[in-house]
Formats: structure tokens, C-alpha cells, sequence
């Protein structure tokens, strides 16, 4: 398979990889032929790339780092749990968590295990979901790539628990946000912008209460916005004032947040997402951080076409686990001209570096 910008799309390709809703119904069958029709309807939907079926990379598949069946279970539990408490109120819901918590946690662990379990690196790109809400998938997402970060760092089976719980609810102060501002498509003004900001303490103030959580799960929603310099919010507090966790945790969000698709904006690329990290490190962001989260997510994901730096083009056919900048490439063209594949491995051509990518279908 191939990963192609929707917009490039000719009409008569065949889609490789099933577009969910966020109750796991399938919108578009893979192995469908795409209509000029359903190819506007992918790109009013919002979705910016997708997978399409070709000869050269009929071999090439890119798995979820969890199952089809526990994103479905994670993702209908987190909605349930915060659709009733958008329900029920800011100030009337401190019984939910109670029973929703050990669901929640469950989850949490069974993310750990299909992590811990899985050997390739991690890639979000085969989960393509389209949901009315956001928040829903980016909390998956966010605890996804927190769990990987902290597994590289080699911290315990208690911390990735915490930091997956927090991960989870890092933006459950969202729930409490009037709808209409949190899904403006236009831009914020100052005013709106403040409401926003203003998730970081309603989700501490609430997750703090919660008897059967960890405090620091409401700290991972309190301060996953701050930042090293001291240009986060809500307080602006800087350094080792930041729990590990919310430095961790802010990591993920970022990233994911830039590589997510959006109605009002591009996707970008997993490099270009880690350019965004790489352009705040030491200063916003913690660098031992961005460098395991470097190592724990497919940079350059299979199925992506690239030009090499000595002029060559070729496609991500896999990935060499903690050196995910510097994948195996099948090529397929030099200098200009149309060659028999043949595979080459970054790994161990150090000489050669992906300059840039090519999403043209």
C-alpha cells in the first residue's frame, strides 16, 4: 500500500485501508474503488491522506500498534464516560469517574500490553477515524504514544500506568467547554482563546476530587500545557517545576495535535510533526523526551514515497526499530528513470538521508 494526499486522488484507485467513524462503523470499505464522488467526501470529511493499493507496494502494510478491537473498546468507553459527564454538568458529575475508573485503567493496561507486545514501531497512520468530536481519538492517540515514550525510557509498570491514566484524561477539562468555541473552525479571538485554556484547571479540579485516582493523573491535565521556558499556561511555571509526566504527556499531545486530521487544517507528516518537537526542544521541550519519542514512532511510516539525498526516489517499505529516521527503502527510480525495485537500507548506508517526501498519488 501507498500513502497518497487525498487531494491527488484519481477517481478508479483503489483504497487499501478501511475510514472508521468513532463508533467503529465503517464509512469506506478498503478494496473500494474510489468515485470522484467518495473522494470529495474524503476531503470534505477532512481526511488529508489514505492509503491506496499499487503493484509496487502491494507487499507493503503498515499495522496499529493496538488492536482494531481495543480501539473500538477504548474509544467507546472514553466517549460514553465524557459524553455523560458534558451531560450531566461541571458540577454534577463527581460519581461518574467512579464508575467509569476501572474501565478506564483497564484499558490503560491492555494499551500497555499490545505496546510491550509489539515489536514495530509505533504508527497511527492505519487508524484512520473520522469523528465529530476530537477529543475522543486524540485521547487514545496522546495515551498511545505517552505508553511508548515511556516504555523507551524504561520506566515501570506503575509510571506507564499513571502516565496512561493521565494521558487518557489529560483534556477531560474540554468536556466542561462550550461546544461552539471548541469546534470553531475559525480562529480563536483572545477571549474564546482564554476559555480554551481554561481545560487545564477545570480538568484538575475535577480529576483532584477523584477519591479513586492517583493525584498526578489530575497534574497530567493541569500541566500539560506548560513548558520548560515558562511560556505555558495555566501557571507559567517553568523547569523542574513540570512533572515528568505532563513533560512526557506534552510530547504526545503536541505531536499528535499537528498529525491529526482536522476539518479546518492539513494533516502534517509523522517528520513534520517531530520538526515541530525538534524546533521546542531544550527550550519547550524536554530533549531526552523528544529524542525516545524519536525512537519510538515510524518517522518516515511504510507505504510513504521519498527522494533520497543522492537523487534517488523510493518508497518506506520498513522500518528499523530505534532508528526510525532511517528506514529500508524500495527503489524504484534513478536519476529520473524507472529502475527494477530493489531494497536499501539506511540502517547501513549512512550517507544517504531522506531529503523529502512525495504524497502525489
Amino acid at each position: 500500500m501507498r500513502l497518497v494526499s487525498t487531494k491527488s486522488i484519481q477517481p478508479g484507485t483503489t483504497l487499501a485501508q478501511t475510514i472508521y467513524n468513532d463508533n467503529g462503523q465503517v464509512l469506506i470499505q478498503k478494496g473500494l474503488g474510489l468515485t470522484e464522488r467518495v473522494i470529495r467526501r474524503l476531503i470534505n470529511l477532512g481526511i488529508t491522506y489514505v492509503y491506496i493499493k499499487d503493484e509496487l507496494t502491494d507487499d507493503i502494510h503498515i499495522e496499529s500498534p493496538i488492536s482494531e478491537k481495543l480501539r473500538m473498546e477504548a474509544s467507546n468507553t472514553i466517549k460514553e464516560t465524557f459524553s455523560k459527564m458534558r451531560q450531566d454538568g461541571y458540577m454534577n458529575n463527581s460519581h461518574i469517574l467512579n464508575k467509569q475508573g476501572k474501565k478506564l485503567t483497564d484499558i490503560v493496561q491492555q494499551i500497555m500490553e499490545e505496546i510491550q507486545n509489539n515489536s514495530d514501531t509505533v504508527s497511527l497512520l492505519a487508524d484512520i477515524f473520522v469523528t465529530d468530536d476530537y477529543i475522543f481519538q486524540h485521547s487514545i492517540n496522546v495515551t498511545i504514544y505517552s505508553i511508548a515514550i515511556g516504555i523507551e525510557l524504561g520506566l515501570s509498570k506503575k509510571e506507564l500506568s499513571e502516565i496512561g491514566t493521565g494521558a487518557m484524561l489529560h483534556d477531560v477539562g474540554k468536556v466542561f467547554i462550550d461546544q461552539d468555541i471548541l469546534q470553531k473552525p475559525d480562529k480563536l479571538d483572545s477571549d474564546e482563546f482564554e476559555i480554551i485554556k481554561s481545560h487545564t484547571q477545570l480538568g484538575y479540579d475535577f480529576l483532584r476530587k477523584q477519591l479513586d485516582l492517583p493525584l498526578l493523573v489530575a497534574h497530567c491535565a493541569y500541566q500539560h500545557h506548560e513548558r520548560l521556558d515558562g511560556s505555558g499556561y495555566p501557571r507559567g511555571i517553568e523547569g523542574d517545576q513540570l512533572h515528568k509526566y505532563a513533560k512526557l504527556i506534552g510530547v504526545a499531545d503536541v505531536f499528535d495535535a499537528v498529525t491529526s486530521n482536522r476539518v479546518y487544517r492539513d494533516a502534517k507528516l509523522p517528520h513534520e510533526g517531530l520538526e515541530v518537537l525538534y524546533a521546542g526542544a531544550i527550550k519547550l521541550f524536554d530533549k531526552e523526551i523528544v529524542e525516545a519519542f524519536k525512537k519510538s514512532v515510524a518517522v518516515y511510516p511504510n507505504g510513504l514515497t521519498v527522494k533520497l539525498s543522492d537523487g534517488r526516489n523510493g518508497i518506506v517499505s520498513q522500518q528499523n526499530n530505534h532508528l526510525c529516521d532511517r528506514p529500508i527503502i524500495r527503489v524504484f527510480k534513478e536519476n529520473g528513470m524507472e529502475v527494477e525495485p530493489y531494497e536499501i537500507d539506511l540502517a547501513t548506508i549512512l550517507n544517504v538521508t531522506i531529503t523529502s517526501c512525495n504524497l502525489e498519488s
